[in-house]
């Protein structure tokens, strides 16, 4: 069976792709900061048929990114971990010219060096595994500049940069950045939370994007959703 590790797991994308890669045969190690959230999804996970560790930690912690690692070892293996976990920095959002800067600290550390700390314990797994494959969660943000969205959109401008690199450092990997596009979660809500998020998709109806990617396994690259075959160079 296959082994996946998704951070951020207890709500919104991470909660929905789990249940996804669950009803496909996954076996799965999850992360989140909150203990209930993360339980409610794992045992969704389980009613799917999955093996699943359920660890609550933060992400920013060595020692809980080594526990996650150790927990898919247990489990066979890794063959696809998903940095998906992620925090504003602020909330709701500010111009740069009233960015915290403790919060945007706080946003370096969850959203570019904790995935490329858990991504450094996970190296050895996935280059192990016969198909490993990397996924970290991008945002239009990282490329655009949208008002209030600049303390976040640098952290995920970051995080695809490291993708791209790692992507030529592990050619035996599948190293896949990927633009999900608005989606109605609590942190695009926390974010402006006078927007009318009525007409953005749901979680659930972006996860066919990410599903595709493993079916298909297109080369490295960034991509959107809901159209993720095509890669934006």
């Amino acid at each position: 069976m296959a082994v996946a590790i998704v951070t951020g797991a207890s709500r919104g994308l991470g909660r929905a792709l789990a249940s996804a890669l669950a009803g496909r045969g996954w076996d799965l190690v999850l992360d989140a900061r909150t203990a209930d959230g993360l339980e409610e999804s794992a045992e969704a996970a389980r009613a799917r048929g999955a093996r699943v560790v359920a660890r609550a930690g933060d992400v920013t912690d060595g020692a809980h990114r080594r526990e996650l690692v150790a927990a898919a070892r247990e489990l066979g293996g890794l063959d696809l971990l998903v940095n998906n976990a992620a925090i504003l920095g602020v909330e709701p959002l500010v111009p740069l010219g009233d960015q915290p800067l403790d919060g945007f600290r706080a946003a370096l550390e969850v959203n570019v060096v904790a995935p490329l700390g858990l991504l450094q314990e996970a190296l050895p797994l996935l280059r192990a595994a016969p198909a490993g494959a990397v996924i970290g969660l991008s945002s239009d943000a990282a490329v655009t500049a949208y008002r209030t969205w600049g303390g976040y959109g640098a952290t995920k401008a970051a995080l695809d940069l490291m993708s791209a690199v790692l992507a030529v450092e592990e050619p035996g990997l599948r190293v896949w950045w990927v633009d999900p596009g608005s989606m109605r979660t609590d942190m695009l809500a926390a974010a402006e939370p006078d927007e009318d998020l009525s007409g953005t998709n749901t979680p659930a109806e972006v996860v066919p994007a990410f599903l595709r990617l493993l079916d298909e396994r297109p080369a490295s690259g960034r991509y959107t959703a809901p159209e993720p075959a095509e890669a934006v160079r």
